[in-house]
């Protein structure tokens, strides 16, 4: 059975050894070297404290997958557009736990108010199931940066999509 929570430090273990894998190997995150769970620990604080959503899929009482939503760009005009993050236990992937956190992740936006949500897609080579899951959550494609990241010997492009929340643009924010 899969649920979907507020995530909590006792999810870090378990979120930690996700994103390492991650890293270490694949292209879809340009970090290099997996942080440790006091790292990990530090960014869900930063990401809670300051007001945005993190997220755990929970599969028969497992971590399965986490999402979080932060800031996309930090000067003042960016605050209520978000930057996605969407990442799958590999035993848990092809099995909908990607799509209900990113549902819930685009719930939970919109709810405090923020108007429009980015995907930055690391490697849109290998990424197929992670621009799939985008487009069929109401993204579209708006943009590629070529060649901006090195990781494993090659050059890698970031892929990035955009989708409204809540009324996006059509009215002021409040």
């Amino acid at each position: 059975m899969l649920s979907i929570r507020p995530a909590s430090l006792s999810d870090i273990p378990a979120i930690t050894g996700i994103y390492a894998g991650d890293v270490a190997n694949g292209t879809a995150t340009f970090e290099l070297e997996p942080p440790d769970q006091a790292e990990m620990a530090m960014r869900m604080r930063h990401i809670t404290e300051t007001g945005f959503p993190y997220l755990t899929a929970e599969w028969d009482g497992a971590v399965a997958g986490y999402a979080y939503a932060g800031t996309y760009r930090l000067r003042p005009a960016y605050r209520f557009t978000v930057e996605n993050s969407v990442y799958v236990a590999p035993a848990a992937q092809r099995r909908g736990v990607g799509r209900a956190l990113l549902d819930a992740l685009i719930d939970e936006c919109s709810k405090r108010g923020f108007r429009q949500m980015i995907a930055v897609i690391g490697d849109s080579r290998t990424q197929a199931g992670s621009i799939a899951l985008h487009k069929a959550a109401g993204f579209r494609i708006t943009g590629t940066l070529d060649h901006v990241g090195f990781k494993h010997g090659q050059w890698l492009d970031t892929l990035l999509m955009q989708r409204a929340l809540g009324s996006g643009a059509d009215e002021p924010p409040v």
